[in-house]
């Protein structure tokens, strides 16, 4: 487990859905880096391609909370294990969806784009 993210890829302003909107059981993450699957909507194919996002290509994620943004909202450190295949859609004002599975647990908006250098971490 990663208990930090050195050099984050970008900030976004991050909403955990409720477990009564499908989101987690256990409410938001508590770990100290959050590692999912997230996932860029490339317009209108959430409508047109039947079992989307579960049928989507998804992206390994780190999120880390930004201090004095704990709850169901708030603005997080984003890092991806294979930043060149995330690099495409990060820019300000993306939307990212959140996944655990099949299950979307969280919606994410790019607030800005840091450099990219190395690896992540």
């Amino acid at each position: 487990m990663r208990d930090r993210i050195e050099r984050p890829v970008a900030h976004a302003v991050i909403s955990w859905l409720s477990a009564e909107q499908g989101g987690r059981h256990s409410g938001p993450p508590t770990a100290p880096v959050y590692m999912a699957t997230a996932v860029f909507p490339p317009g209108d194919e959430r409508e047109t391609q039947p079992g989307w996002p579960a049928t989507a290509n998804k992206l390994s994620v780190l999120l880390q909370a930004v201090p004095g943004s704990a709850g169901d909202a708030g603005l997080y450190k984003v890092d991806f294990l294979v930043r060149d295949l995330a690099r495409p859609f990060l820019h300000p004002g993306a939307e990212m969806l959140v996944t655990e599975g099949p299950k979307v647990v969280a919606s994410a908006v790019i607030r800005d784009v840091l450099p990219m250098q190395g690896d992540a971490g």
